[in-house]
């Protein structure tokens, strides 16, 4: 079994993104189970305009359709990092993380918990979800030939009681599609993703976007797979392409069974206590 993630300069217009997801797909290792991992926003990357014109409703577009195919085309298990949905009761979208099996049927869907309303130094500088996105509200972990998949996407990084909640629900590997900006990405991006791999004992699978995009947003890159002791199985730092780290199950159990920390931590007993 092998983790991939695809490293994208995603656009603000899905047929261009599109042809460049199908051209990295090309280059899938032979082996197969596959999963495989795009990074957030990786059907479109643009103003609130362009994120309007290409959401659709869950389960129904063609969109959606070409994801699915996709994953049966090349038997693979497709992590689409983030698509708009449109979430039927305003003119407010989800950022939906997809998660469809080998014969193209999805299996999971998680809408993004945490919002990014931050402002940043760099080109872009004021960053503001909210204002074309809703936050989700139910955590997502599901089952999969790979093991339990915990799912988020960038900005639920920064808040590490998602994760523990995750491993609480079984989460084996912890799914994090980012588009972290550059800036933000060279202070803490490989820090956070090595304390969620390390502190709850999952491997990490962590595709992101690289480069310059459409109104001045510029991202990290830095794709990378992390084992659950927080080691660096593989790493892209720039331009587009795909890395790949094989899931080796025994690892995981190794060092879960010599630190059990899941059966160690005694927090909520204390609070439960103190009620």
């Amino acid at each position: 079994m092998e983790l991939v993630a695809l490293q994208l300069n995603a656009s603000d217009h899905w047929p261009v993104n599109q042809a460049k997801i199908a051209a990295l797909l090309e280059r899938l290792p032979a082996s197969r189970p596959l999963l495989v991992q795009l990074p957030e926003n990786a059907v479109v990357f643009g103003n609130r305009q362009a994120v309007q014109a290409v959401a659709e409703p869950l389960g129904n577009g063609p969109v959606q359709d070409c994801l699915a195919q996709w994953a049966r085309q090349y038997g693979i298990w497709l992590v689409v990092g983030s698509m708009p949905t449109q979430t039927g009761q305003s003119d407010k979208l989800h950022t939906s993380c997809l998660v469809f099996n080998d014969k193209g049927e999805r299996v999971a869907c998680y809408h993004k918990l945490h919002l990014f309303d931050v402002d940043v130094a760099d080109g872009h500088g004021r960053y503001r979800e909210s204002d074309t996105f809703s936050p989700g509200h139910e955590l997502c972990v599901v089952d999969s030939p790979f093991g339990r998949l915990g799912l988020s996407v960038c900005y639920d990084l920064r808040f590490p009681e998602l994760y523990r909640a995750l491993r609480e629900q079984g989460a084996d590997i912890l799914l994090v599609p980012a588009a972290f900006t550059r800036v933000t990405g060279k202070a803490h991006w490989l820090p956070l993703l090595q304390a969620r791999a390390i502190e709850n004992q999952c491997y990490v699978l962590a595709a992101a976007q690289v480069g310059e995009h459409a109104g001045g947003r510029q991202t990290w890159g830095h794709s990378v797979i992390l084992d659950p002791w927080g080691d660096i199985q593989a790493c892209l730092p720039n331009g587009e392409g795909l890395i790949v780290a094989p899931l080796e199950q025994h690892r995981l159990d190794s060092i879960r069974r010599q630190m059990p920390v899941a059966q160690h931590a005694r927090l909520r007993a204390v609070w439960r206590d103190n009620e």
